[in-house]
């Protein structure tokens, strides 16, 4: 019993980082129809952000060290959500109701995310500060000018060019002056660590057994995400314009309710949330480029199982979606069923899925299967969400 509980909870601890990483997804993907491959990467973003947190408090010494998680939480979600809100405005929002093209922009958008945490300096970070520079000033001076919805397309495309070309051409010119501060890379494409404050390392004694304080830390982050998102669609009135604008956009509009703006809101409250998970993960291992992509299919999985748009949904799937891969991977099934004469076949069956390679490839079995089932997840969409 003691080993089938500790199962349990490191399941559910596994289930918790699934759900905080499959929040934001369940509200891009879910509410908005998006399928955003850009997902994982927003997370990765949060996780770096964490990690330039944790590097400034150093220079402070204790006790501010002990403290940086509390101000790296809302660094990375504001973070991921800038991130999000560009993503929605300059690429997103000109894709809505064609779900492939969605899909390979944002896989495009992962690609060069991904590159850009490489690749990323101070020359780089010049050149676009000059690039945005004169691309939103020009734009934002010719809107004073009253022929500007006129030629509003032709002076975009010509302050594109031209901005991207002057940005160009000041981080060439700077990169030669051969200075390695400026030059070399933030991040590069090696793994980086974050440390956990001391008062996070070891863990809860329960039952015989240790709960990581990390762990716990995720599980509560996980519950107070809830309870935010929960709040914000049910109870204030930018929740009550997401919800109608999902239920029924024309209506919404003619009411008044500005359906651009609840858009932006939305993808940027999904990529915030994606944000705080990469900060909760960064806890669990080392921080690369590829952080994102050991969780996106994950959570597709659990928004999908779930039911899409629904958080109830999304709880129940998370939470049994990382307990059984626990209870599988860690050869916890095998090691009960063992003492048992008459189920030894079963036993040789569990053991040949006791890795978490293995286990992942049994989950997937099994959601096919309960797919079968339930095409539309556990809580599927009803009435006008389902019609939409």
């Amino acid at each position: 019993m003691s080993l089938l509980l500790e199962s349990i909870v490191n399941g559910l601890s596994i289930g918790s980082v699934l759900l905080i990483a499959a929040l934001g997804l369940a509200i891009v993907f879910g509410l908005m129809g998006v399928i955003n491959l850009a997902h994982g990467e927003l997370m990765m973003l949060g996780a770096y952000a964490t990690f330039v947190v944790q590097n400034a408090f150093k220079g402070f010494g204790e006790p501010w060290f002990s403290l940086y998680i509390f101000f790296a939480i809302p660094v990375a979600f504001l973070v991921a959500a800038l991130v999000g809100l560009a993503l929605e405005k300059g690429v997103i929002r000109f894709l809505y109701g064609r779900p492939l093209e969605t899909l390979l922009a944002t896989w495009g958008v992962s690609l060069i995310l991904r590159q850009f945490v490489r690749s990323v300096n101070w020359v780089m970070i010049i050149g676009i500060g000059v690039f945005c520079l004169l691309f939103f000033g020009s734009l934002w001076a010719l809107r004073r000018y009253s022929d500007w919805q006129r030629i509003k397309k032709w002076a975009s495309v010509i302050m594109l060019i031209y901005s991207l070309g002057i940005g160009i051409l000041s981080g060439f010119l700077i990169g030669k002056t051969d200075n390695e501060v400026l030059t070399r890379p933030w991040f590069s494409a090696r793994n980086v660590d974050v440390t956990a404050p001391e008062w996070l390392r070891g863990g809860l004694p329960i039952a015989g057994f240790q709960l990581a304080y990390t762990r716990l830390l995720i599980i509560i982050l996980t519950i107070l995400c809830l309870l935010g998102v929960y709040w914000f669609l049910n109870r204030s009135n930018w929740g009550l314009r997401i919800r109608a604008v999902t239920q029924n956009r024309s209506m919404s509009a003619c009411l008044g309710i500005p359906t651009e703006k609840v858009d932006a809101l939305t993808f940027a409250l999904g990529s915030g949330l994606a944000g705080i998970a990469g900060c909760a993960i960064s806890f669990l291992g080392s921080v690369g480029p590829n952080t994102g992509q050991n969780y996106i299919v994950d959570t597709f999985m659990v928004v999908v199982v779930g039911g899409v748009g629904n958080l109830l949904g999304t709880i129940l799937a998370a939470l049994a979606i990382g307990t059984i891969s626990y209870l599988i991977g860690s050869g916890t099934i095998a090691l009960l069923l063992a003492p048992v004469a008459s189920l030894q076949p079963l036993v040789g069956f569990f053991e040949f899925f006791a890795t978490a390679s293995m286990a992942k490839v049994m989950v997937f079995a099994l959601i096919i299967a309960f797919l079968q089932f339930r095409p539309a997840g556990i809580f599927p969409q009803k009435g006008r969400m389902a019609d939409a």
